[in-house]
């Protein structure tokens, strides 16, 4: 009976080649095809390593439909590594239209880890808050964009965008606009390569930062922007207090949390921090 063959996910460089991964190295060279972004981008890292392989163009534009000729090769046995022009194939990225359709057929999906733009930014940020929201990129328009924004704008946890260099300077002012010219943020740009730029200024300095040299408006950028702050104990009505503090003493912190923000309209994220801090306090 023939055996189903693998799918592998693997990440590559978004930047400095030296940051591949012996496993992923040793998945290139051991599978019977590569399925890739751009074929002419990683026919260039393939040769940097020495590596040939068959390779198959899987983009956003056809994706559905390599999908179905890949899972037909994965169901003659033959193994394949899904790999985007840089960092993890999904996260912003072709790739997750792909890992569904053959899951959903019960093939087997490996993933090799490696490098992610987002968690490579978030580590040289020294940003220590809790947790973090990924959201990609903005809509290009900017009415689309401002909206997003403003959905996002109350999120207690670092949020985290990708941004392309002809719309850096607009974005930058919306978000100055909509989330705040008082919250500070990292910006990164060329993050592994010979330009890399990791700048961290409050959003109403940034648009001048960026003005002020227009090589700074060139790259790819991942931007963080800090948390929205959480209202302290004495920003709460006295009522929402008092209901919050007679929940927490009869149910978990989380069930409280949930029927606290049902009966007050309170934002469920407010309330949690402040069900946190009154734990801790007690």
């Amino acid at each position: 009976m023939m055996t189903n063959g693998l799918l592998y996910v693997v990440a590559t460089p978004i930047g400095n080649l030296g940051d591949i991964t012996l496993r992923a190295l040793e998945v290139l060279k051991s599978v019977d095809a590569i399925a890739a972004e751009d074929t002419r981008h990683t026919s260039g890292l393939l040769s940097h390593f020495g590596i040939s392989k068959k390779l198959i163009a899987v983009h956003e534009h056809n994706e559905h439909q390599s999908a179905e000729k890949l899972l037909m090769q994965l169901n003659a046995g033959e193994n394949i590594a899904l790999v985007t022009d840089a960092g993890t194939p999904g996260i912003s990225d072709p790739g997750a239209v792909v890992v569904d359709f053959v899951r959903k057929a019960g093939i087997k999906v490996v993933p090799i880890p490696g490098v992610s733009a987002v968690i490579t930014a978030l580590s040289a940020s020294g940003i220590a808050q809790n947790g973090f929201l990924f959201h990609g990129f903005l809509p290009a328009s900017g009415a689309a964009r401002r909206k997003a924004l403003d959905a996002l704008k109350a999120q207690a946890v670092t949020l985290v965008f990708y941004e392309a260099p002809h719309r850096i300077v607009e974005s930058i002012v919306d978000m100055t606009n909509v989330l705040g010219a008082e919250r500070r943020i990292t910006i990164a740009r060329e993050l592994t390569k010979t330009f890399e730029t990791i700048h961290r200024c409050n959003l109403a300095d940034a648009e001048a930062w960026l003005q002020a040299d227009s090589n700074q408006q060139r790259g790819e950028f991942v931007l963080l922007v800090e948390a929205a702050a959480i209202k302290d104990a004495d920003e709460i009505s006295e009522d929402t207090l008092r209901i919050l503090k007679l929940l927490l003493a009869d149910l978990p912190l989380k069930q409280a949390v949930k029927l606290a923000t049902e009966i007050t309209a309170e934002k469920k994220n407010v309330l949690y921090e402040l069900a946190l801090k009154l734990k801790t306090d007690q």
